[in-house]
């Protein structure tokens, strides 16, 4: 089991905690084998939702949280680690969505950004970490969320009808699944 396990980390719009599990992975079959909500110190959400809005910010304000967030999404790991009763060494690799701070992907210059330094993550715990998914994702065309559609499509596709799966956080998302594989996502 230990040669199949990767942590995810998400922390979304609703500023309501740090989700994070931990998936065992076998056969193409995600299962979940623990998870936590770690919630974010007052302080640290009264600067995200200073900094999500449009104004005049300071860089250094943005600096500083993108460390305070990193060292939390690696708290949350740690805690997540010990609730799993696992070791550090038996998970492959950390997914870290990060904070989104602004998503702007019809601008002229579409543009997102998610912050919690993935260095301070790995630093810290031990662990490759992985992120900085969704400005890839727009760089290619895309909307900013990669991964929701190919989860979707994993877990919910149905050869025999289609499916429209609708994810409702801070900012929404609606997947298009037709029943014919061979027809995009």
């Amino acid at each position: 089991m230990a040669d199949d396990l990767y942590i995810g980390l998400m922390s979304g719009t609703s500023l309501d905690g740090i989700d994070a599990v931990l998936v065992h992975f076998e056969n193409d079959q995600a299962t979940v084998v623990e998870s936590i909500c770690a919630t974010l110190s007052p302080s640290i959400i009264d600067e995200i939702k200073s900094l999500i809005n449009p104004a005049a910010n300071e860089i250094n304000r943005l600096m500083a949280l993108d460390v305070q967030l990193g060292n939390s999404f690696a708290e949350a790991v740690n805690k997540l680690i010990d609730k799993a009763n696992i070791k550090k060494q038996d998970v492959i690799a950390i997914g870290s969505h990060g904070q989104t701070i602004r998503h702007l992907p019809t601008a002229e210059h579409a543009t997102t950004l998610q912050i919690a330094d993935p260095n301070i993550i790995a630093e810290v715990t031990g662990i490759t970490t992985i992120a900085d998914f969704r400005r890839r994702d727009m760089a290619a065309g895309g909307q900013g969320a990669p991964l929701v559609p190919a989860f979707h499509q994993q877990i919910f596709r149905d050869s025999k009808k289609n499916r429209v799966i609708l994810n409702l956080g801070g900012i929404a998302n609606i997947t298009l699944l037709p029943k014919d594989k061979n027809k995009a996502v």
